[in-house]
């Protein structure tokens, strides 16, 4: 294999597999050695494509400089427009703006034809009732979760007991009719979700848990998805 056609199957690896990707998986994927991997990731940023990660972290492609803009097919379209007005009608106020300046651009830079599909669009997102508007600046929140910067709050649960927490924050999803934040927090010592809504006093610290993200929200999603499973036997047996 040359070395031209090593750096393509390369790119395709990386574009293809979940990220990060570690160089292990990479030397299975192309049948090289590791040596070659970290040389031929060096070539391609030289190349400019945009490769985060290191070594005993896995890489992840960001940017792509070899591929050009992408179209969209009628389908791709539809599932852009859907997301992002389900976005507008449930997201924090600083996304919902943001998902309808998205839409925005869409629309000034599509062909003729599919600005009016986008327009007309026949899929929509409606919701009769919005969910609760949280009383802290979730775009920080969302930066401290990038950053992997630790950050507390006060939160007030189902019950109405106030305490103060410092969590490391892992991810933010819409479970229901509620935002949730997913972390580990320091005061439990063990992984918990957090309505939104519930915190305020919000402030990010100085302290980080960087690299740790990913593999902590990875073990946090596969103890949910375990608890679903079991649960769902339960009822099975009640049955």
């Amino acid at each position: 294999m040359n070395r031209t056609h090593r750096l393509f199957q390369l790119m395709q690896t990386l574009r293809r597999l979940p990220a990060p990707v570690t160089a292990s998986a990479l030397v299975n994927e192309t049948g090289v050695s590791l040596r070659t991997i970290y040389r031929d990731i060096d070539a391609l940023r030289g190349l400019g494509a945009v490769i985060d990660g290191e070594a005993g972290f896995g890489y992840t492609l960001i940017e792509d400089a070899a591929l050009p803009p992408l179209g969209f097919t009628d389908d791709e379209l539809e599932a852009l427009v859907l997301g992002l007005r389900e976005v507008d009608v449930i997201g924090d106020p600083a996304l919902a703006a943001a998902a309808r300046t998205a839409l925005a651009k869409l629309k000034a830079r599509l062909p003729a034809r599919q600005t009016h599909r986008l327009q007309h669009a026949v899929l929509d997102a409606r919701r009769f009732v919005r969910p609760t508007e949280p009383k802290i600046n979730v775009k920080a929140l969302r930066a401290a979760t990038w950053d992997e910067a630790t950050v507390e709050f006060q939160y007030e649960d189902a019950k109405g007991a106030a305490s103060k927490r410092q969590v490391d924050p892992l991810s933010i999803v819409f479970m229901q009719n509620a935002h949730m934040l997913l972390a580990w927090c320091h005061l439990r010592q063990d992984f918990r979700a957090f309505r939104l809504d519930r915190m305020h006093d919000f402030a990010v610290t100085e302290a980080h848990f960087r690299p740790r993200r990913v593999p902590m929200l990875r073990d946090f999603l596969e103890r949910l998805r375990a608890e679903d499973e079991r649960r769902a036997k339960d009822r099975v047996a009640e049955v």
